[in-house]
């Protein structure tokens, strides 16, 4: 859709992306084990708004709706009634309304769209916020619950790791159709690694990962998929890792800056989005994300650009081979051409067309319902020129997002533009 009122965005904020990977999250064997507790889904949700109201200089009481975006609240926190909790956040959001959407990974941008669509209907200041926590049960128990992504009923029995074993099938039959090498999937792993090494809120910025030791198979990067077909095509560092956090974004209408004083230059603009939706537990062609193209083309259409404008993108890497199929569903890449694209450096930091310079999913982290958020904010923040290390010199002026959910069964993609000079 093209919003017929225009839609700006005018910052954010994230929570550290919270797990394993960072030394301060407190496990069995961190040494402050017994004296001190992770933060909660409160706390982050708390942290990521108000973090954005500071970041943009507007007053709680300027918000006239929000949208929380969250997946497994019940599972993990036993907590539901999202919206009245983010109410809770401050006094002056007393009678304001807000709710929670869920469409699984691609909730954070359901959570967005469903700002602007409110802000279509007469709304001016919105806030979007998404939030997950996952660290705080067993992995087996984690593990189980996400696979509520899938169809329960008709996929559930696949593999006690489902969504590994739906996306290893789509590694193996890309391998096989495409001829595609361990290597290429290594280079997703390796540079979101290396690029969330410059992010200081990135789950894996302390943690190194090179192109040998994504494809080595070792106690460090194990193939755990119990299918032997599929086993050879999933190891740890091709998956994200539980995580917990929260990303928030503020959005107006030209109305709405005009009351917080606020003028489009300070602001990047949402042109355009695509949002498209297959049957849960239907057959997929594992080689393609058609449903994720699906949504590419309507949003280009929409925001009147051609895979060739985009300057930055931030996608959906669940796992490496998502991030190279979503390269192709964009039209980046023709099919079976992301492997040369990556291998060229195209998608580096210092490439024609960067993608997930902040690490994304495998390196930043993949609390769920916060994900499509922090998408929306990576991309403001690169056309905003205010990435920190990570910012690209090339000046972007148009981004794109891609929001995943399940196995390409829910696609959402945004089009952002720089701020106007």
């Amino acid at each position: 859709m093209k919003p017929n009122r225009r839609v700006f965005i005018l910052g954010g904020a994230h929570t550290t992306y919270m797990g394993r990977g960072r030394p301060e999250f407190v496990h069995r064997r961190h040494p402050d084990y017994g004296t001190r507790t992770n933060p909660g889904l409160e706390d982050h949700l708390g942290e990521a708004v108000h973090g954005a109201l500071t970041a943009t200089g507007v007053d709680a009481g300027e918000i006239d709706r929000g949208v929380v975006s969250n997946f497994l609240a019940e599972c993990f926190c036993r907590q539901g009634h999202l919206g009245s909790m983010f109410a809770a956040v401050d006094p002056a959001f007393d009678g304001k309304p807000f709710l929670r959407v869920e469409p699984a990974c691609a909730s954070g941008s359901a959570a967005v769209i469903s700002c602007v669509e409110a802000m279509q209907a007469g709304v001016d200041v919105t806030l979007a916020v998404g939030v997950e926590v996952e660290t705080n049960r067993p992995g087996k128990e984690g593990v189980d619950h996400m696979a509520l992504a899938a169809h329960w009923d008709k996929q559930r029995d696949f593999s006690q790791f489902l969504f590994p074993f739906l996306f290893g099938r789509r590694a193996k039959a890309y391998k096989e159709a495409f001829g595609a090498t361990d290597e290429a999937l290594a280079r997703v792993v390796a540079k979101a690694y290396a690029n969330a090494s410059r992010n200081p809120q990135a789950l894996n910025q302390s943690l190194d990962v090179s192109l040998e030791q994504a494809m080595t198979v070792d106690d460090h990067n194990y193939v755990f998929l119990e299918d032997e077909a599929l086993r050879p095509h999933m190891k740890l560092h091709d998956c994200t890792a539980f995580t917990d956090g929260a990303s928030a974004v503020i959005l107006a209408t030209e109305d709405g800056l005009k009351r917080l004083g606020k003028s489009p230059a300070d602001c990047t603009e949402l042109t355009g989005y695509g949002w498209s939706v297959r049957a849960l537990g239907a057959e997929t062609d594992p080689t393609r994300m058609s449903n994720m193209a699906d949504a590419a083309a309507e949003a280009y259409g929409h925001a009147a650009i051609d895979p060739g404008d985009i300057d930055v993108v931030e996608l959906h890497d669940c796992f490496s081979i998502s991030e190279l199929q979503q390269v192709e569903a964009l039209g980046l890449a023709d099919a079976g051409g992301a492997p040369a694209l990556m291998k060229d450096g195209a998608t580096e930091l210092g490439g024609r067309v960067p993608v997930n310079t902040g690490g994304d999913l495998l390196g930043f982290g993949h609390p769920i319902g916060a994900t499509g958020v922090k998408q929306i904010l990576e991309i403001h923040r690169q056309l905003a020129g205010k990435a920190g290390a990570y910012q690209l010199s090339s000046s972007p002026q148009v981004g794109v997002c891609a929001n995943l959910g399940g196995d390409d069964r829910t696609g959402i993609v945004t089009v952002q533009r720089a701020p106007a000079s």
